[in-house]
Order: structure tokens, then C-alpha cells, then sequence
């Protein structure tokens, strides 16, 4: 049986996340860790299950946010940046491999 290797999503471009990019997911993660750390501190509070899986839902809808944004820059540079070389096939296969992997942990 074969095994299907994957390319990193960087080796398709050697295009890069703008800085407002970079700012906003520094921001977005930023505000992911204060709020994971909180999430650990209720718990060690003693606080209640069903406030637990609030926060970590919230946790997680921020995350998924990061992501977006994160697959919006990508498409918007490095993606665009590939078909622009004529790289548009390889790019097409790194953003398949990442969206399978996006989509599995679904």
C-alpha cells in the first residue's frame, strides 16, 4: 500500500503572509492563549462542566477563526503567487493536502 506524503504549504511559494496577516494572527493567538489560561484556571477553581465546554468551545471558534484568516492569507499570497509563476498545479496540490488536514480534525 502506498502512503501519500504532503508537502509543507511553504514550499509552494516563496510569497509570504503580509504583516497585517502576520499582526492579526499574532493578535488572534494572542488572545487564544489569555483565554486557554483562564480556561485553566477555572478548572483548578473548581468551576462547573458545563462552564468548562463553554470556554472551550469559545477556544476552539477562535481557533477556527485563526485558521480562516490564516487560509485567507495564504490564498491571497502564496497561492496567488504560485499561479502568477505558473505553479498553480503545485499550489492546487499543497492547499488540497492542507484542507484535508484542516477537514479531518473536524
Amino acid at each position: 500500500m502506498a502512503t501519500k506524503t504532503t508537502k509543507p504549504l511553504g514550499s509552494t511559494s516563496a510569497a509570504h503572509l503580509t504583516a497585517d496577516t502576520r499582526a492579526d494572527l499574532r493578535a488572534r493567538l494572542s488572545r487564544i492563549e489569555g483565554h486557554v489560561r483562564a480556561v485553566r484556571t477555572m478548572l483548578e477553581e473548581g468551576e462547573t462542566c458545563e462552564d468548562l465546554m463553554i470556554q472551550l468551545a469559545a477556544v476552539r471558534a477562535a481557533t477556527t477563526q485563526a485558521i480562516a484568516k490564516l487560509f485567507e492569507g495564504h490564498m491571497e499570497t502564496c497561492v496567488t503567487s504560485c499561479v502568477r509563476s505558473g505553479k498553480g498545479q503545485e499550489a492546487l496540490g499543497g492547499l488540497k493536502a492542507a484542507l484535508t488536514t484542516l477537514l479531518r480534525q473536524v
